[in-house]
């Protein structure tokens, strides 16, 4: 079990208007999120309370936290406001806890200060890409409208506040769904369904990503179908049904990407779409595969169903997986990626159907499209591609590494050695691959012979 960590979330109102934040997009915790301010609680927070009717209700601690937050990422002093009255009232609006599926949690506490004279905030730019003034209206539109990425109880005070500006406290904070029927799933982009079956992936991911997307009136389709067992099979289906699904597409062929569609496909009678070199990959295994089930080759720049009426299209992405497919509306407000990344651990690049040199085109490539929001498939959506352009600088590092230690003279396995010594070694096969990969580049590039 996680250790769970108290935190703060400063909600601060106007009129009918609240002041939020989009979060910088190179931060490691929630890039390019859009949150309120505010933070973990650190000993002796206590000591900023103030002694006031507005107060007089409120747990000391938790207060405290949030003047000294606000004090770091606002530059202003809560207490001031409370003492000249520019606050009228502080409302406890609820408490949100992360669910136990994922690694890093936090009981995170959200207050709401009422001012009665709009705020001019110094904001830490560190922190906030952006910031700013808005009615509750328009920031709810703007997540209906698919402009907004955050995490459920951020958009739950959206809601909340946008249905009702006086409101005075939100009624179930916390991300709830019964773990004994139905696998995790969000919906942190208005329209896109984030469903996290257990997976048989490698570790430290223990779960594959399954989007749901599609308008209502559109093919509605399920990336990804993996659950690792029967009885996860059970609540991925239950979780399905509470949607309704027409398609199934996979992204590419490796196992923990496919385990049990063509069951689902079967059960549901409903097509899989895919690449045909996914597809040849997956028959050369098993010639009975796709045995009964309707398939249908997508390639680079098709259509396949539409997201918050605008469409969504294909696109090829090679290096990982030569077949290897993604997912982005023609306005590229969200990238689906696959395992071009990873949100959790690191991609490998392996096998025959591994090009290292097609990896770094690929990467390159989607940093110019410059999505908004891109998704992996182990982890949580990310705002911005910095997590790309992170990912592209540490494999030239890696290549730089190999070329300098090969030129020494060192074998592959020495190579290994030397840049993965604080690796787990139950990784070193896969490691191993991608070290292989960079020479194999290294050669094609005429760096080494």
């Amino acid at each position: 079990m996680s250790k769970i960590i108290d935190a703060v979330s400063i909600v601060m109102t106007f009129q009918d208007e609240i002041f939020a934040i989009q979060r910088q997009p190179f931060l490691r915790a929630f890039p390019g999120y859009w949150a309120f301010p505010g933070g973990k609680v650190d000993p002796g927070d206590e000591s900023f309370y103030e002694v006031h009717s507005v107060t007089e209700k409120l747990d000391q601690r938790l207060f405290g936290t949030a003047v000294r937050e606000a004090q770091e990422e606002l530059g202003i002093d809560l207490r001031e406001e409370i003492r000249a009255g520019r606050i009228e009232r502080v409302d406890f609006f609820g408490l949100a806890v992360t669910p136990d599926f994922n690694p890093y949690r936090f009981a995170t506490h959200f207050f709401r200060f009422h001012f009665i004279e709009k705020v001019t905030f110094m904001v830490d730019r560190n922190e906030a890409r952006v910031s700013e003034w808005m009615s509750a209206a328009e920031l709810l539109k703007r997540y209906n409208d698919g402009q907004i990425l955050a995490v459920p109880p951020v958009i739950k005070v959206i809601e909340g506040l946008g249905k009702n500006p006086d409101v005075r406290t939100i009624v179930d904070l916390n991300f709830e769904y019964d773990s004994s029927r139905f696998v995790p799933y969000i919906e942190s982009l208005k329209g896109i369904r984030q469903l996290m079956p257990l997976s048989h992936t490698l570790p430290p991911a223990s779960r594959t990503n399954s989007f749901l997307i599609g308008d209502e009136g559109s093919p509605r389709i399920v990336l990804d179908p993996s659950p690792k067992d029967d009885e996860e099979y059970r609540k991925f289906k239950n979780t399905l049904n509470l949607f309704g699904v027409d398609q199934i597409m996979l992204t590419h062929h490796h196992p923990d990407h496919h385990e049990r569609a063509t069951v689902l496909a079967r059960e549901y009678n409903i097509p899989i779409i895919l690449s045909e070199d996914t597809y040849q990959r997956l028959i050369r295994l098993d010639s009975a595969y796709f045995a009964d089930i309707n398939l249908v080759f997508l390639k680079d720049g098709d259509i396949v169903t539409r997201w918050l009426k605008r469409d969504v299209l294909v696109h090829a992405i090679p290096g990982h997986d030569e077949g290897h497919l993604a997912l982005a509306p023609d306005d590229m407000s969200w990238f689906i990626a696959g395992d071009l990344f990873q949100g959790v651990g690191s991609v490998v690049i392996g096998g025959e159907e591994g090009n290292m040199s097609k990896y770094f085109k690929t990467l390159e490539k989607i940093i110019v499209m410059n999505p908004k929001v891109v998704y992996p498939s182990h982890g949580i959506g990310l705002g911005g591609v910095n997590i790309l352009e992170t990912t592209l600088e540490h494999r030239k590092v890696r290549e730089n590494q190999v070329l300098t230690l090969h030129n020494q003279g060192l074998s592959v396995d020495e190579i290994l050695k030397e840049i993965y010594i604080e690796v787990p070694q139950k990784l070193w096969p896969y490691a191993l691959q991608n070290i292989q990969k960079h020479l194999e580049k290294l050669k094609v590039d005429g760096k080494i012979t």
